[in-house]
Parts: C-alpha cells; sequence; structure tokens
C-alpha cells in the first residue's frame, strides 16, 4: 500500500486534513477516494492507518483507526556533511542518504566546491531537497525524514564537529585509517561524516580537519565519485552498525 506524507499540524485529534500536493498525489494521481484504506507518516516516527472520509476541492479528511510509533532501528545519529556537487548530484545524493537512514543531511562549501549557491537560491534549493528527502522516505518505508540544513562553510563544520562523539572526513590523503578499523568498537551516539567534493578536500581542509581531531578514513583503494563516496560510507555504516 502507498504511502503518504501529512504535516503533524494536519493532525487534529482522530482526523488527518490533507491539502495541497499530497492531496492531489492522493486524489488525482492514485486515484483514491472515500472509504479507501490509507497509511500515512507525518515524519516524526508516527504511522497512521486510516479510511478516507471525504474528498473536497482538492482537499481530504481521514479519520485515523490505528497509530504505530515507528522507532528507528539504529542507534546512532548520523550527519552527513556533503560537498555541494556539480549538476543535479545532490539530489541523487540526499534520496540515498535518506534510503540509508541519515539523520541529517548538511549541504557543505568547501575550497573546491564548483557548485555555489547564491543568496536568493538557497531557500530555494534547501526546500526542494527536503522535497527530496520526503520523497525517499514514502518510498522506503521510513517513518521519520532526515532534515536538511542550510548550506555550511567548512569552517563552521569543522567547528560543529565537537559536538559529535565521533567525527570522520573521507579523503585521499596519506595519513588516513581504513574506515572499518576507525569504527570498530564505536559505542557512541552521534556521528558526522563529510565527504568532499570533486578533486577531494584541499590539502589545508584536511589539515585543519585533523588538527581539529576529525579523523582522516579511506574508504578503499580506488577513488570513488562524490555520489558513490556517501553511498558506499552509509552502506558500510548500515552494514557495521545497523544506521
Amino acid at each position: 500500500m502507498s504511502r503518504f506524507y501529512v504535516r503533524p499540524e494536519d493532525i487534529k485529534g482522530d482526523i488527518i486534513l490533507v491539502s495541497r500536493e499530497e492531496a492531489h498525489h492522493i486524489v488525482d494521481v492514485m486515484r483514491m477516494d472515500a472509504g479507501d484504506d490509507i497509511v500515512a507518516f507525518d515524519g516524526t516516527g508516527r504511522e497512521y492507518f486510516g479510511r478516507i472520509l471525504s474528498v473536497f476541492k482538492g482537499s481530504l479528511k481521514i479519520k485515523i483507526e490505528k497509530i504505530n510509533n515507528v522507532r528507528k532501528a539504529s542507534r546512532i545519529f548520523v550527519t552527513l556533511a556533503q560537498a555541494l556537487p556539480k549538476r543535479a548530484k545532490m539530489d541523487f545524493i540526499v534520496e540515498k542518504a535518506t534510503e540509508l537512514g541519515a539523520d541529517e543531511i548538511i549541504p557543505l562549501v568547501t575550497e573546491r566546491t564548483i557548485a555555489r549557491l547564491t543568496k536568493d537560491k538557497q531557500p530555494r534549493k534547501g526546500e526542494h531537497w527536503q522535497e527530496v528527502a520526503i520523497s525517499a522516505s514514502k518510498q522506503c518505508g521510513r517513518a521519520d525524514i532526515p532534515k536538511v540544513r542550510p548550506s555550511s562553510k567548512f569552517k563552521d563544520v569543522l567547528n560543529e564537529a565537537k559536538n559529535y562523539d565521533i567525527a570522520m572526513m573521507a579523503c585521499l590523503n596519506e595519513n588516513t585509517r581504513p574506515l572499518k578499523e576507525v569504527i570498530a568498537n564505536f559505542e557512541g551516539r552521534k556521528m558526522l561524516i563529510m565527504i568532499g567534493p570533486e578533486g577531494d578536500f584541499s590539502r589545508k581542509e584536511i589539515e585543519a580537519a585533523a588538527s581539529s581531531g576529525i579523523k582522516l578514513v579511506s574508504l578503499g583503494r580506488l577513488v570513488l565519485r562524490v555520489d558513490t563516496a556517501a553511498i558506499y560510507l552509509l552502506s558500510v555504516l548500515n552494514y557495521e552498525s545497523n544506521v
């Protein structure tokens, strides 16, 4: 059965009021109508099983019959700081990071970042990527939605790294350690992973990260594309720690 996203503020007791794009998707795309059973989630870990009571001019009313509180299986809270890639790769990265369990995504601006967001584009891009995360959560069965944060400069994420139990930077450097070795026996809660742009982080950035206590990790002997690197790292964390 298809799952749909509803905002927490749309839930009024045992009734859900749906409007805007999601109502259009339910009624006009999926061709659902009054009397049909439906599953919705609000992005906070709750799933709602109910039935459509009525459809009226682009909105609908759902009667909640059952609520599931879905707990995230992993004890680890993962933040992916992803250097902005060229073209539309960020959409793909946000989608796959959502499917692979990331809790937060930070679009990262580094020295070698080619894609730059002007001030007027930042809010629109942020909203777009959040919508990508919502769609991916619907598709993959997540009851929560990763938060796509505003784009941040490298130095700001570096300063934030101290708030995590472990912070890792995937890079091409002679001082890296194997990822499996770095995460072995990790018992903390919060994890930050940093993926660089095309061309990798600069030497200055790598040295600054190492000086800040961020662990430099290798993703193997082959050089991965930026979108592949994010998927690879999150996949390994899923295997090792059930992110």
